[in-house]
């Protein structure tokens, strides 16, 4: 199944802002910063990682959903979803 903008949107702003997050990790560690407020940004950047990798899941999920409500062969089973979804868990 192919990452179409629509199916992506809020995963993608998740991971700009993750990406913003991490590049601020990386700053705290180079300037020595305190390693508490490095861990709890990294934890946030965990976090947002994990929900866009979600956020695509359900997406494919409702894509494929409506696929088969049209009579239509889903690009991907539900098993394969399945999964993709477990491999983020």
């Amino acid at each position: 199944m192919k990452l179409q903008p629509e199916m992506t949107s809020d995963a993608l702003t998740r991971l700009k802002r993750a990406r913003g997050q991490l590049n601020a990790v990386i700053e705290m560690m180079e300037n020595g910063e305190d390693c508490r407020a490095a861990l709890t940004q990294l934890a946030a950047v965990s976090k947002a990682i994990d929900r866009a990798g979600f956020k695509i899941i359900a997406s494919g999920m409702r894509h494929c959903g409506t696929a088969r409500d049209r009579g239509e062969e889903p690009e991907m089973t539900e098993e394969e979803l399945e999964r993709l979804f477990l491999a983020l868990a």
